[in-house]
């Protein structure tokens, strides 16, 4: 008998009869709410704000899987957004670690290809993914009378500046073939009136940061001008014979020129000044050019020497290998360059090795009968810089595009593009998307023969990408 009065053990819920009962006992004796309360389920306790002690209370039910109402207590819900608070801090606290991680890794690659940049070691192999470009895309620009001798493209690739035999300058737009500016070539014997050059142009350079534009003629000069407006600034008298090579060192306003001469003179643009002059060469120098580094590098012509002068050492380098005159040179990075001679050759050179790295002899393929052939000269060399990529031109009706193997050890040819006459300059844009071909009826250096049929002008040449649309994916 005693067991039915035991309470079953975990059995909460109340009578809901003795429940009711006891509300209507408390309503009818008029006694406070506090006993009601207090008669009722403990899991439905009544939770009031502790700023309106008089509002009514507010309740909030969470349900369980066995579908009973289970109230949340004060310092349960105070518990309950602690832990979602700190589990947001938590989740915010990962991303912005990963977005650090991201930035460092992206930073850190951008430092080691400064750091591999400056060691002259940086090789961006982009050459497989160049295709050749369409015929119908290749743009002539015309509007020198003579045979364009030189040319460089502005820092931001939207404008390029090309010189001749006749004397002039023109400034153009790439994108649409427009000239922005001509300063005129002036006759023999106007040297006091005209304002420009009265002899041929053999060279100009422009500064990386776009502000100076250099040029130099055949009568001994080296003009500077300001690019924007194409208005001259100073005239730079020294050498004793044409100015045949111009460079702007990176990053600077201080000014290479080699000449005939045989010497390498060092300016200061910003103060007009001229520095220092560097001699060595045997024969006249042909090409010099220039990167970050305090140094140049030249072509010695006939003498057969490429040399690397270490302005702030006062010494210099000298290296041999082609068997001809060599009439050109670029600077692949600051460690690699890549020359041209009228044998024919082609030479890639490291700065740390007296010989070429590799050679390319015959690049242009022959010329003549029978056993009278001759080698089609090296006119221009170009180099995309710190890559795998480099170009030539000759008078063979084409531009070559080259492959530079790992560590530069080998050249491979990847196509040609078809030009008709002596591609007297070769510059790649910044960007590697376009190549701008200089060409005339004559050697740049000299009037040997004649190619009646050439077209004097600019050619811009478009370089096709095989994954230029994933790049331009991965970007947006």
């Amino acid at each position: 008998m005693s067991s039915f009065f035991i309470k079953k053990k975990g059995n909460t819920k109340p009578d809901k009869k003795a429940e009711s009962g006891t509300k209507r006992k408390a309503s009818a004796n008029g006694e406070g709410k506090g006993r009601a309360k207090k008669m009722t389920s403990r899991h439905n306790e009544e939770i009031s704000s502790d700023s309106e002690p008089d509002s009514p209370a507010v309740e909030k039910k969470v349900r369980v899987p066995e579908d009973e109402e289970i109230e949340e207590t004060a310092q349960e819900k105070k518990l309950r957004l602690a832990k979602l608070y700190l589990e947001q801090l938590r989740e915010e606290e990962e991303e912005k670690a990963e977005q650090e991680d991201f930035e460092k890794d992206l930073i850190a690659g951008r430092l080691q290809e400064d750091v591999l940049e400056q060691r002259g070691k940086l090789q961006r192999f982009v050459a497989k993914d160049y295709q050749p470009p369409d015929i119908a895309d290749i743009r002539l620009l015309r509007g020198h009378q003579l045979p364009v001798t030189c040319l460089v493209i502005s820092p931001d690739d939207k404008q390029v500046f090309s010189a001749a035999k006749d004397c002039s300058i023109i400034k153009w737009e790439v994108e649409s073939g427009k000239k922005l500016h001509t300063i005129a070539g002036g006759r023999k014997g106007t040297e006091d009136r005209h304002v420009g050059h009265t002899a041929h142009i053999l060279c100009m350079a422009i500064s990386s940061d776009g502000k100076y534009l250099a040029t130099g003629d055949r009568n001994k000069l080296i003009m500077i001008w300001e690019a924007v407006p194409c208005k001259h600034l100073y005239t730079f008298t020294g050498h004793r014979d044409a100015v045949s090579g111009l460079s702007f060192r990176k990053g600077t306003h201080q000014l290479y020129s080699a000449s005939h001469d045989r010497s390498i003179k060092v300016w200061n643009v910003d103060e007009n000044a001229y520095v220092e002059t560097l001699f060595g060469h045997q024969d006249v120098i042909t090409g010099l050019d220039s990167l970050s580094r305090e140094r140049c590098v030249t072509t010695g012509g006939r003498d057969r020497t490429v040399r690397v002068w270490k302005i702030a050492e006062e010494s210099q380098l000298v290296f041999n290998g082609h068997e001809g005159s060599i009439d050109c040179i670029q600077l692949i990075n600051e460690e690699h360059m890549v020359t041209g001679a009228d044998d024919g050759s082609i030479a890639v050179w490291s700065v740390g090795k007296k010989k070429p790295l590799v050679t390319v002899k015959q690049a242009h393929g022959c010329h003549g009968d029978g056993g009278l052939e001759q080698p089609y000269w090296i006119s221009s060399v170009a180099a995309l810089q710190n890559s795998d990529t480099v170009a030539s031109g000759s008078n063979n009706s084409k531009v070559q595009l080259w492959k530079c193997g790992e560590g530069f050890r080998n050249l491979q040819p990847l196509f040609s593009i078809p030009l008709t006459g002596f591609v007297n300059s070769l510059k790649f844009s910044n960007s590697g998307n376009f190549l701008v071909a200089g060409v005339g009826q004559e050697h740049r250096l000299g009037r040997w023969w004649r190619i009646k049929e050439a077209k004097n002008g600019l050619y811009i040449i478009p370089l096709k990408k095989q994954n230029s649309e994933q790049d331009i994916t991965r970007s947006k």
